[in-house]
């Protein structure tokens, strides 16, 4: 998949995910159910920057995406990506995200994991 062109034409994150070519699809799939499953009942889907992303309380909480050569997962916080860097360690990241073969979703309970501490993260932030 291209990353920026298919993107931008994309409405919705079900046109998202229809444009990218398998094994990216699946595996996007899978990652966003690990997503659902963690995220609060009263988190959103939409594209953000088109690709597709998850907002909880006034904000963004993670976002994920294809390219032609891998998929990426953006936890949209660098504290909660440096607290976890032993459990990254094994993971490509570049600034921001974790990149992960086409063809290979991160483990769900790794996603399950970020995701419970972007909420925690979101919910200390907005209780200040």
């Amino acid at each position: 998949m291209a990353s920026a062109p298919a993107r931008e034409t994309a409405a919705d994150v079900e046109a998202y995910l229809a444009r990218v070519p398998e094994p990216g699809r699946t595996t996007l799939e899978k990652v966003r159910a690990a997503i659902r499953s963690a995220a609060p009942s009263e988190a959103t889907e939409a594209l953000s920057y088109g690709m597709p992303a998850f907002r909880y309380k006034k904000g963004g909480l993670v976002a994920y995406a294809a390219f032609k050569n891998h998929c990426s997962f953006f936890p949209m916080s660098l504290a909660v990506l440096a607290d976890m860097k032993d459990e990254l360690a094994a993971f490509q990241t570049s600034k921001g995200t974790l990149q992960f073969p086409l063809n290979k979703p991160l483990p769900a309970p790794l996603i399950r994991k970020i995701v419970k501490a972007r909420v925690a993260e979101k919910d200390a932030k907005l209780a200040r």
